[in-house]
């Protein structure tokens, strides 16, 4: 996933299910909170 103003770039890894400590961490890189990230789903 890549958004190019202001520049940012995060890795989803292609399971059917991630880790947890995986998934706080892709939230935690994309810097939201996890209210906003399940917001966007």
């Amino acid at each position: 996933m890549r958004r190019d103003q202001p520049f940012s770039q995060v890795v989803i890894p292609n399971h059917t299910k991630i880790a947890k400590g995986t998934l706080r961490t892709i939230i935690r890189d994309t810097e939201l909170t996890v209210g906003e990230f399940v917001s966007l789903l």
